[in-house]
């Protein structure tokens, strides 16, 4: 797991806890939710609190690659085959969001509540909402704490060193929502060019293809396909690239409607006539507590300086900080905090 983290930023895995039916009645629930109206998803905004529970609606996220100098450099390096759509005639994300935390209450009081808030339970679905979350989410947390124990030990670190780190985090499963009516057109921007601000993100499988990864050092965008089965998609999160001073760089990542994903919504629209033809991403966003103090572990900063002269790459600051500071000016530069 280590290694295929520093090499691309990403890997699958199998677990034998994740069914294909569970993934089914999840998206089946939130492609009913994201049918809703407008005015009655708004009922369950909360941007008080960052956005950091219930819906967002669409247009409201922005990729933080478009104003990031950082991110913007890694496009132009790129061939022009290789990069990602134009982010920068892009607005913001078309796509909707909804979080639930998945968290355990810390045993002491947190120097950031914002980011520890009660979860939004959507009034028309309040009967199947919270089981239905619930069960898909714990599939995914269990697996995707597995693969932070398995990153610990191939990294020369305790199993658990990670997995203690997130204990309390605010982890969220955190379904996104394309309308394919509304935006289904060939080269559509869902989800704009970015990586993922938390340690590792999981992601079940989508209905509709459409996500690009960019492993490291290849330059080549990579269509990205989950095989059926029990198995899930790992990306490596801003968290986990700053506590092992970049010798794992969080993966870059976008949603976009390609032919692929234009099959999909004929054959859904012929074989589901009556489904909503809504793209829900099964993403799961896992967090280190936000109290822990955010710093480079030594040896693997030394590694990642040896990795990234070896390759070209110019070396990043990662100062120390507490992980919920890490999150808030995330949230800020995506314009879902003041």
């Amino acid at each position: 797991a280590a290694d295929a983290l520093i090499t691309y930023g990403a890997l699958v895995v199998k677990d034998s806890r994740v069914t294909e039916e569970d993934n089914g009645n999840f998206l089946d629930v939130l492609e009913d939710y994201f049918a809703l109206p407008a005015e009655e998803l708004k009922k369950d905004e909360r941007p008080e609190y960052g956005y950091q529970v219930g819906v967002t609606l669409e247009n409201t996220e922005k990729p933080k690659c478009k104003s990031d100098d950082v991110c913007l450099k890694i496009i132009e390096k790129l061939e022009a085959s290789e990069r990602p759509l134009d982010i920068l005639a892009h607005g913001a994300d078309p796509k909707c969001r909804f979080f639930w935390k998945m968290t355990e209450t810390p045993p002491y009081k947190t120097a950031f509540p914002s980011l520890n808030m009660p979860n939004v339970v959507p009034e028309h679905f309040k009967d199947v909402w919270a089981p239905t979350l619930n069960k898909w989410g714990l599939s995914m947390k269990n697996a995707v704490e597995g693969v932070a124990e398995m990153t610990a030990v191939g990294l020369g670190l305790e199993q658990g060193a990670f997995k203690d780190a997130g204990r309390y985090g605010p982890h969220l499963l955190a379904p996104t929502a394309s309308d394919l009516v509304k935006y289904g057109e060939k080269d559509t921007i869902l989800a704009g060019f970015h990586s993922d601000l938390n340690f590792l993100t999981i992601h079940g499988r989508s209905r509709y293809p459409g996500l690009h990864i960019w492993a490291r050092n290849t330059g080549k965008r990579i269509p990205v396909s989950i095989p059926p089965g029990r198995n899930l998609l790992v990306q490596a999160g801003k968290q986990l690239e700053h506590i092992t001073g970049g010798l794992i760089k969080a993966g870059l990542h976008e949603v976009v409607v390609n032919e692929k994903t234009i099959g999909v919504i004929e054959q859904r629209r012929t074989e589901y006539p009556e489904r909503p033809l809504i793209r829900i991403s099964s993403t799961f966003f896992w967090h280190l507590s936000s109290d822990f103090d955010l710093e480079p572990i030594r040896d693997l900063k030394a590694r990642a300086d040896t990795l990234k002269e070896a390759n070209g790459e110019e070396k990043d600051d990662y100062p120390t900080l507490k992980v919920g500071e890490q999150v808030q000016n995330e949230l800020r530069f995506i314009a879902l905090m003041a």
